[in-house]
C-alpha cells in the first residue's frame, strides 16, 4: 500500500511492496532493520512498515553494495561514513571480480575438457567429474530455508580463509559428497554401517560449512529434503535416484544421532 501525505510530496511505500520491487523478502527486510542497516520511516499502529524516498535511495546503496559480495557489518560502516569507504568498497569489488573472472575460466577449461573426455569415452576421475561445479551458488535458498545468519557466518568463513585454505575447503567438499555417490552407485544400503559413517562425516562437513551452529534433526533432514526435490542437486548427486538415497540415509542418521 503506498501512502501520500497531505504535503503532497512525501510519499511511502509498505514492506510488502519494497520487498516486491526489490526482490528481497520481507524477513530480509527486517532484518535489516534489526542490525540498524536499514530503519524504516515508520511503523504504523498495526506493526506495518513503511519507507520513503530516503529510506529507498539508502536500500538502492545496499544492494548495490551487495553485488560486491561484502558483508552486512561491511556495508554498514561504508554507508555509515564518508565516500572514502564506498571508494574501498569499489577497489574490493574490482579485486573480487577479477578474482572471479579467473575463477570462472578455470571452471570453463574444467567442463571443457570433461565434455570432451565424455565424447571421446573417456574414463574421468571422481575430481574432474565434479571440477565445474560451483558450491557457492545457493545465496537464495540459505537466506529463506536456515536464515540470513547462516549465509552471512558461511560468508565470512570463506573470507577469512587464505586460497589454500579455500582450495582444501573446495577439495573435502568434493571428497565428501563422491563418497556419498560412490556408495549408491555401488549399491550400498543408505541404512547400513558403512554409508551411515560416510554422514557422520557430511554432517561434520556441513556443520564446519554452517560456522556457530550444529544443524538440528529437523534442519539437517530438511537439507536431505533439498538434495532430493531440487533439480540442480540432484544432478549435482547423480540424479534422482542417487539424491532419493541419499535423503533416506540421512534421515535414517538424523533420527538416531540428533
Amino acid at each position: 500500500m503506498t501512502v501520500s501525505h497531505s504535503d503532497g510530496e512525501s510519499v511511502e511505500w509498505a514492506i510488502r511492496e519494497v520487498a516486491k520491487a526489490t526482490g528481497l523478502t520481507s524477513r530480509t527486510l527486517r532484518h535489516y532493520e534489526q542490525i540498524g542497516l536499514l530503519v524504516p520511516s515508520r511503523v504504523g499502529p498495526n506493526g506495518y512498515r513503511f519507507y520513503g524516498d530516503r529510506e529507498l535511495a539508502r536500500l538502492y546503496r545496499i544492494l548495490s553494495l551487495r553485488v560486491l559480495d561484502l558483508s552486512l557489518a561491511s556495508i554498514q560502516k561504508a554507508l555509515n561514513n564518508d565516500d572514502k569507504d564506498i571508494a574501498t568498497a569499489m577497489r574490493t569489488h574490482l579485486d573480487l571480480l577479477k578474482e572471479r573472472q579467473e575463477h570462472t575460466a578455470a571452471q570453463i577449461k574444467s567442463v571443457e575438457l570433461a565434455l570432451s573426455a565424455l565424447q571421446d569415452g573417456t574414463d574421468m576421475s571422481i575430481n574432474d567429474r565434479f571440477a565445474g561445479i560451483d558450491h557457492t551458488d545457493h545465496e537464495q535458498e540459505v537466506r529463506q530455508r536456515w536464515g540470513d545468519q547462516a549465509w552471512e557466518s558461511s560468508q565470512n568463513r570463506r573470507a577469512a580463509m587464505t586460497d589454500q585454505d579455500r582450495v582444501t575447503d573446495d577439495r573435502r567438499t568434493t571428497d565428501v559428497n563422491a563418497a556419498l555417490i560412490a556408495a549408491v552407485e555401488c549399491g550400498v544400503d543408505p541404512r547400513a554401517a558403512e554409508f551411515q559413517a560416510l554422514v557422520t562425516e557430511h554432517y561434520s562437513w556441513v556443520t564446519d560449512q554452517w560456522p556457530g551452529r550444529r544443524p538440528t534433526r529437523e534442519a539437517y533432514i530438511g537439507l536431505a529434503q533439498m538434495y532430493a526435490t531440487d533439480e540442480r542437486f540432484a544432478t549435482y548427486y547423480g540424479g534422482q535416484h542417487n539424491a532419493q538415497t541419499i535423503r533416506t540415509a540421512i534421515q535414517h542418521w538424523a533420527n538416531a544421532h540428533l
